[in-house]
């Protein structure tokens, strides 16, 4: 902080986890800036969750909200005295979203926050807190400025987690070992994950240390289901806690009611938090909610507050007897009958409980004149929805609760009733798509909620409007249709009964080409980033053939699986977008910008790419067979492994992109941009190389087929590296043939061309790949242990020293080279190798040469 160079002008991002503790950081932090620092640096800690009001510079948000804090009334230029540094700390980045107001407003605070430390003036530093799904949409305004530095609150470590442990054995009075023991008998995923997070260690050693927890309920549960069950334990002790409670207070009253009527009160409570946006709710909000529920607490409520209403501090005393023992507490700093959830786990937890209730309800059926019939009739349901989820976005954390409780439900270990739930959702959301409710006449159900919001959250500066009402139920039931749709895709006997196309499906009355991209513009009514930002976490996996998209902003999206086939993206916003394993075969992108994508896997076959922006792009391993990429910009991009076979890269540029071991044949690279270009074991037979762009620094060694390539210009074939490498390539393919005195030959010419090849280690290191290939190990050791002795740092070449090391019976040898080769990381670009290579190791250790004439040739198939 001290530091006068240019870094102390960045903004500090700590992101975390739920739980992880970034606002416990922030208050101790805070105090040891006023202990250590004070007066060189004065700490001032913000809550962003009572930023109510955005400004148009952070000036003057700054001095808004703090405008009744002593130092700031007393001087007016506080903030400008260049004798006085304050080190804001800005707790709860995420939370802003959860305002009501637009969704830009995350990034323009950010862009507020960095502009202010930016300015030469300043002399001010920053730090916010927040969760990283917080960041979606602007991860490209990270990644892009100097002045934000982003690093994680970590997991605690051993040693950490120790010292937590002693004083935990302290302050609770336990027995450290027997909570040691039972940690060590959980799951992994609990015991190395989970009990690394301050709040759920806590919550495991509470329950633990009132017998709440064994190790038989983790059983075959990953991370969301354990967490689930320790947040369950929690809520069923709190309340089970108050039943047997002997105090003599408001709370004693309790004790009469089910355990399910206090949980039902707990869960509309979180509802409440929820969707007021702030992580606090009032009083008077939870009881509309309750007026007309049969739920006896709501009663109790009304009960106390008419018993108080002489009291000058009545509803204080209400909140503080009726609702701290259920992990709700009066909220900080208000005065009008607020509350909060100690954590906002606990909230986002009960109010998923909140919406499977709504789930089960829905999908019950009643018999009725003989028949059966919806225990909740669609009107009913429709009303349901929009009291549910008109309210704000689905959070990734809620969503993950969700579906681990209905995963974990009962009910819907029914398939059939969970295909109605799926049926009913969608039959609502082609409805919505429709106009169908805010196009109704008279009070509608968007008006109907807007009026419930206004009357329930009077304070907050930003109220939603109809059409905002509409865009968010619609968004949050397409995110429930996409989350069931990804869910039955694991599930054999669902994954042919639950598809959600979101254009409706192909070949049907309900497909639209166009229906994704009207909803992405309709959703501009709250702000041109409010799809991407809301949806963009949901959409992989997603059906989206034939879809057309074009000019869509999917920036960031994780669309990882997607199903893109034939859809049509011209000049969409595609930067930073997760498309692993995509299929987007015959899609027509031209002009689109996938700079900085992850397309690694991705079937792009026969794509339309013309023109499209591939920058720094990962295509490692992607199908591009027959793709049409002329005049793409593929600079720096990874495509490793890559399948480019007949691909058109007329007039690419491919300067400084990594296209090792892809396969080029039959490739059309005529006018490409091949400058720095790292061609090693790339396959370039017949591959057209006229009036190519190239320079000393693109790598032609070790390019199979090179000798084949069409078309080369006589300026090209006459430079040495290149001859050389084309010498190699046909020194190759004569081993391969078995006309080794050819080869020779051809080895010899290769380094005729280009003296420097003697001293390569990859020139040696192939001759020894090759070779042992191809039945002449023996022959070729020497050069393996000679390219090792050139580049003892590449241990790649360790691995070809130890095939020719276990083809000459060195199996002591060969077991060190290939160990090393594994555990270097040196074969991690391909799982398949690297699995091979360990089923060698284990086989080697055993005293077995695993290397069997069956085995040699499945190795020439795979890796020659």
């Amino acid at each position: 902080m001290n530091d006068a160079d240019a870094k102390h002008k960045q903004v500090l991002f700590i992101q975390g986890e739920a739980g992880r503790g970034k606002s416990v950081f922030c208050r101790m932090f805070a105090d040891w800036v006023r202990r250590e620092l004070h007066p060189t640096f004065t700490p001032i800690l913000i809550r962003l969750r009572d930023l109510r009001v955005l400004k148009d510079n952070l000036t003057d948000t700054l001095k808004n909200y703090l405008e009744h804090r002593d130092f700031v009334t007393s001087d007016s230029g506080w903030l400008t005295d260049k004798n006085t540094r304050f080190l804001f700390l800005l707790d709860g980045f995420d939370e802003l979203l959860l305002e009501g107001r637009a969704s830009g407003g995350l990034k323009e605070f950010l862009e507020q926050v960095e502009q202010f430390q930016k300015d030469r003036l300043c002399q001010h530093q920053f730090l916010v807190t927040g969760r990283p799904l917080a960041l979606q949409g602007i991860e490209r305004l990270l990644s892009q400025t100097k002045s934000l530095k982003r690093v994680e609150l970590q997991p605690m470590d051993d040693s950490i987690r120790q010292t937590w442990l002693e004083k935990w054995s302290v302050a609770a009075q336990v027995n450290k070992s027997e909570f040691e023991e039972f940690l060590q008998a959980c799951p992994d995923e609990v015991k190395d994950n989970l009990a690394r997070e301050p709040l759920l260690l806590y919550l495991l050693a509470r329950m633990h240390r009132d017998n709440r927890l064994n190790v038989q309920m983790f059983a075959g549960a990953d991370a969301i289901k354990a967490k689930i069950r320790i947040y369950d334990e929690s809520v069923k002790w709190v309340l089970e806690k108050q039943r047997d409670s002997e105090n003599q207070n408001d709370n004693s009253r309790l004790t009469g009611f089910e355990s399910e009527d206090l949980r039902q009160f707990l869960t509309e409570a979180a509802l409440c938090v929820v969707q007021s946006g702030n992580e606090s709710a009032r009083v008077t909000m939870l009881e509309a909610r309750l007026k007309y529920s049969n739920n006896p607490a709501a009663k109790l409520i009304q009960q106390a507050r008419q018993e108080n209403s002489l009291e000058k501090n009545q509803q204080d005393k209400l909140l503080n007897n009726l609702l701290t023992a259920f992990y709700i507490k009066p909220a900080s700093g208000d005065k009008g009958g607020s509350v909060e959830f100690v954590h906002k786990s606990f909230s986002e937890f009960l109010f998923a409980e909140r919406l499977l209730e709504s789930f089960i309800d829905c999908t019950t059926k009643v018999s009725k004149r003989q028949r059966e019939e919806d225990l909740v009739t669609t009107a009913e349901m429709d009303k349901q929805i929009y009291d549910l989820l008109g309210y704000g976005n689905l959070t990734r954390e809620i969503v993950e609760y969700l579906m681990g409780l209905l995963a974990e439900s009962s009910e819907f270990h029914d398939l059939e009733r969970l295909c109605r739930l799926f049926q009913r959702l969608e039959q609502f959301y082609f409805r919505w798509c429709d106009g169908e409710f805010i196009d109704a006449d008279d009070e509608n159900l968007p008006q109907m909620k807007k009026k419930q919001l206004q009357q329930q959250l009077v304070e907050q500066e930003n109220q939603l409007g109809l059409r905002q009402v509409d865009v968010y139920t619609g968004l949050n039931v397409m995110i429930l249709l996409l989350e069931l749709h990804r869910y039955a895709k694991t599930k054999d006997d669902l994954k042919d009964k639950i598809n959600f196309h979101p254009c409706g499906k192909p070949d049907t009355d309900k497909f639209s080409s166009q229906r994704l991209l009207r909803i992405i513009g309709y959703s501009y009514c709250l702000s041109v980033s409010t799809f991407n930002e809301n949806l963009g976490s949901f959409l992989s996996k997603a059906y989206l053939k034939g879809a057309d998209l074009s000019y869509a902003d999917l920036n960031s999206a994780d669309l990882k699986g997607a199903d893109f086939s034939n859809a049509y993206l011209t000049l969409a916003y595609l930067s930073l977008t997760n498309l692993t394993f995509a299929n987007l075969t015959l899609a027509y992108l031209r002009g689109a910008d996938l700079s900085r994508a992850i397309l690694s896997n991705a079937i792009l076959s026969h794509a339309i790419l013309s023109g499209t922006n591939l920058n720094e792009a990962n295509l490692s391993r992607a199908n591009l067979s027959g793709a049409n990429l002329s005049d793409a910009n593929l600079s720096d991009a990874d495509l490793s492994g890559a399948n480019l076979s007949g691909a058109n890269l007329s007039g690419a540029n491919l300067s400084g992109a990594n296209l090792s071991r892809a396969n080029l044949s039959d490739a059309d690279l005529s006018r490409a941009n091949l400058t720095l270009a790292n061609l090693t074991l790339a396959n370039l037979s017949r591959a057209n190389l006229k009036i190519i762009l190239w320079n000393s620094g693109t790598k032609w060694l070790n390019a199979k087929g090179l000798h084949e390539a069409v078309s080369v210009s006589p300026g090209l074939a006459n430079k040495p590296a290149f001859a050389a490498a084309v010498a190699f390539s046909q020194s190759i393919s004569w081993v391969r043939e078995g006309k080794i005195q050819e080869a020779q030959e051809a080895f010899k010419q290769a380094q005729i061309f280009d003296d420097s090849l003697r001293n390569s280690a990859e020139f040696w290191n192939s001759i020894c790949w090759v070779g042992c290939l191809h039945g002449y190990a023996k022959a070729v050791l020497r050069f393996g242990g000679k390219a090792v002795t050139i580049d003892p740092d590449n241990k790649s070449y360790q691995d070809s020293r130890g095939l020719a090391r276990v083809l000459t019976g060195d199996l002591v040898g060969a077991l060190e080279d290939f160990q090393v080769a594994v555990d270097s990381g040196a074969l991690d670009y391909s799982n398949e190798v690297k699995q091979r290579r360990l089923g060698w190791i284990e086989a080697l250790k055993l005293g077995n040469n695993p290397l069997t004439p069956e085995a040699l040739e499945e190795l020439r198939q795979a890796e020659g």
